[in-house]
């Protein structure tokens, strides 16, 4: 039953409202989410890490992790929330702009169940002085089922020296 040019106002009143500009903008709205929520959410290109230069390699002697401990807790959409905190010490002679460390946890077996590369000193702190200490906390939202509970390995991944 197709649309009639020759109905009276009143006649085209009486069929109700043309519901083809609604259906459009919904589907409109449905897709600009769904596309939204991909870009946000869908599968991230892989990144190349950098390996260790052997400059740094060498340099890992002069940097000690302390008094690095973990907390877990529930956050607001009852998903659990781990932060390990700890402190970083330079003990050598360069200034480094930025340290980054891969936190490897493992589930029950000890198999690798999330490997992530996280920075705990970077340029807007400041990067991290020779003999100097700061403070880091990372957190991490997302721990997936099956790990052990334990502290992860922390492993020094990157160091940028200045």
């Amino acid at each position: 039953m197709g649309s009639n040019p020759f109905l009276t106002r009143s006649e085209r009143f009486k069929r109700g409202p043309n519901r083809l500009p609604i259906v459009l903008v919904a589907a409109g709205v449905l897709l600009a989410g769904a596309l939204i929520a991909w870009l946000e959410f869908g599968p991230k290109p892989a990144v190349k890490e950098a390996p260790l230069t052997e400059e740094a390699r060498a340099y890992i002697r002069n940097l000690a992790l302390d008094d690095v401990t973990m907390s877990a807790k529930l956050n607001y959409f009852s998903q659990k929330a781990v932060a390990i905190e700890g402190k970083i010490a330079n003990k050598g002679d360069r200034v480094l702009n930025i340290v980054e460390v891969t936190c490897v946890f493992r589930d029950v077996s000890g198999q690798v169940l999330l490997r992530e590369r996280v920075p705990i000193v970077n340029r807007r702190m400041g990067g991290l002085q020779p003999g100097e200490t700061k403070s880091f906390s990372l957190p991490f939202d997302n721990m997936p089922d099956g790990w052990n509970q334990q502290m992860p390995q922390l492993v020094i991944a990157s160091i940028d020296f200045s």
